[in-house]
């Protein structure tokens, strides 16, 4: 059994610092993903993301590599030294995930209101992130979030990652406002995922750093070292070098806001 990071970034309580979660929508080898690893984990990010079990529209979709992507996830982690978030679909998988080390738990927007799963969460005293679903009220994003802290897990990290509206021209539509009203509602940080939010890579940029500008704790962003040619996601992700660049706009949006990056 990998035994878990001690010096993670603080997810407990809202602070000054943007805490930022970058890597590919899904791991789909060792040599995609380690080259995606290496090539961010110098640029200033705290957490190393990337989907071993991928939950798809489409069953005929790539549905992640599961066990064999936990692995992967741990083995960079121990080769970077960043803890790894990645994403539980069923409490049955959670003995194999505390197995594998994994730092953080994401729940997508499709479990969100999974509530034997998030009562399972809750017997835990890992991380987790929770991400809004699809087409959920700021309420009930806050009552699943709740599930977990009845059962005596309070390490719950808040994600809006877009809902669904009738606008066509992007995948989801972020909202903005969810950040203030959930800071205002909840002691718990919340973070952005501006890659899902809009489905376009061009449009990370300006919604996260407004996203900094409304107060969010942190980013999850997708990074991949080839989207033209990801099995999850490509449109929404950025190459390494874009990375960079954002992350340099996100340092000049946080120390603008009086904010500093975490390590």
């Amino acid at each position: 059994m990998i035994k878990p990071l001690t010096n993670l970034p603080n997810y407990g309580t809202k602070t000054d610092e943007i805490t930022i979660y970058a890597g590919p929508c899904s791991v789909e080898s060792e040599e995609q993903f380690f080259e995606v690893a290496e090539c961010i984990a110098d640029l200033g990010l705290s957490w190393i993301r990337g989907g071993a079990f991928k939950p798809r529209t489409s069953p005929y979709s790539f549905q992640g590599l599961r066990a064999e992507g936990l692995e992967l996830l741990a083995h960079a982690r121990s080769q970077t030294g960043q803890p790894i978030v990645t994403e539980l679909m069923n409490s049955e998988h959670i003995p194999l995930f505390e197995e594998t080390g994994v730092d953080m738990i994401q729940i997508g927007a499709r479990n969100m209101q999974n509530f034997r799963l998030l009562k399972a969460l809750g017997q835990l005293r890992k991380p987790i992130l929770l991400k809004r679903g699809l087409a959920n009220t700021i309420e009930e994003f806050l009552m699943s979030a709740e599930y977990i802290m009845a059962g005596g897990n309070e390490n719950v990290i808040l994600c809006e990652r877009g809902i669904r509206t009738f606008e066509t021209m992007v995948r989801n539509t972020l909202d903005i406002s969810a950040i203030p009203l959930l800071k205002q509602q909840s002691h718990l940080p919340v973070i952005i995922d501006p890659s899902h939010a809009a489905g376009i890579a061009w449009m990370v940029n300006p919604l996260a750093k407004a996203a900094i500008a409304a107060g969010a704790d942190g980013l999850m962003i997708e990074v991949h070292n080839d989207p033209k040619n990801a099995l999850c996601d490509g449109a929404q992700s950025l190459t390494p070098a874009q990375f960079d660049e954002l992350m340099q706009d996100v340092k000049r949006r946080a120390a603008f806001e009086g904010k500093r990056m975490a390590r």
